[in-house]
């Protein structure tokens, strides 16, 4: 006979993967961190967690918190970090594989939408813990702020001006968006102007602000600062040796946006996303730690 109650707890499992992957950045700390959840849930008697009235705010009340102190030890990490660097990337949600089983889990899949797409993950990278947990919770999970002050440790006039500043942080950030169809033009656009080498095409598809950044986590090369300006980036991506080494470029959805991969014999080597504003691309990430590949590769 099962337990009482245990398809309920395990239905949260895909709600906790959303929420520690967009606080995190990360889909195998996301991971790590919804296990180490249902390990304290377990590790309470049947008794105790009957007494819990709410099983579901219980376990996002502790992924949070053991999300907001990984958070917390970040940025030391950071500092030992060779490089640059950038958030997890995610392929489009039918064709992922979990990196820790190896198999399709769609409990371990993360909803994708604009709350999850590079650009995003990138602001909320440069947001202290406290104001990206509190805006992750209320602006995009609807948590009242009560709730998210009893998580944070702070008050709820506290968590609403953290909430707030994270706002701000994302509008300064923010560009009139593309249409969907134009930024798949131009990422198509920028793979045909690579492959032919054709610096001029680059150029013109490029903000002439636009910055590149590589994330190799020290693993394999990747360029350990970012590259700045149209002329610069169309230079850089001309030089690499991707071709010459018999890799093949492909268009693949990343983060929910249009972007490619460099694949070599069936591995993918390289993930690499883009943010478009008006009529040209003025990010590009492109993701080489391996470590932070797996869900790309069959």
């Amino acid at each position: 006979m099962s337990e009482p109650g245990l398809s309920a707890i395990m239905s949260e499992r895909r709600q906790l993967i959303n929420l520690a992957y967009r606080l995190l950045g990360s889909l195998a700390d996301a991971e790590d961190v919804v296990q180490e959840t249902y390990a304290r849930w377990y590790a309470m008697t049947p008794d105790e967690q009957r007494a819990i009235e709410n099983p579901a705010a219980w376990l996002t009340k502790v992924a949070s918190r053991i999300c907001l102190d990984q958070l917390r030890s970040a940025r030391a990490r950071r500092e030992r970090y060779v490089g640059e660097w950038i958030p997890e990337p995610l392929p489009e949600t039918a064709e992922w594989q979990t990196g820790q089983t190896g198999t399709t889990d769609p409990a371990d899949r993360v909803t994708l939408d604009e709350s999850v797409n590079m650009a995003f993950l990138v602001v909320l990278d440069a947001m202290t813990p406290a104001e990206r947990v509190a805006f992750i919770l209320h602006d995009v999970f609807r948590y009242p702020f009560p709730e998210v002050a009893e998580i944070v440790g702070r008050t709820p006039a506290a968590c609403r001006q953290l909430a707030s500043s994270a706002r701000r942080r994302i509008r300064d950030a923010e560009h009139p968006a593309a249409p969907s169809a134009r930024r798949a033009e131009l990422v198509r656009e920028f793979k045909a102007a690579w492959e032919a080498t054709d610096i001029a095409a680059l150029v013109t598809l490029l903000d002439p602000e636009v910055t590149a950044v590589a994330d190799g986590g020290g693993i394999v090369s990747a360029s350990l600062a970012p590259v700045h300006g149209g002329v610069d980036v169309a230079q850089y991506f001309a030089d690499l040796p991707v071709f010459r080494l018999g890799r093949t470029l492909l268009e693949r959805t990343v983060n929910g946006q249009p972007g490619l991969v460099i694949q070599f014999d069936g591995v993918i080597e390289t993930v690499i996303a883009f943010d478009v504003a008006g009529d040209r691309i003025t990010n590009i990430w492109a993701i080489r730690n391996p470590e932070k590949l797996s869900p790309w590769q069959s």
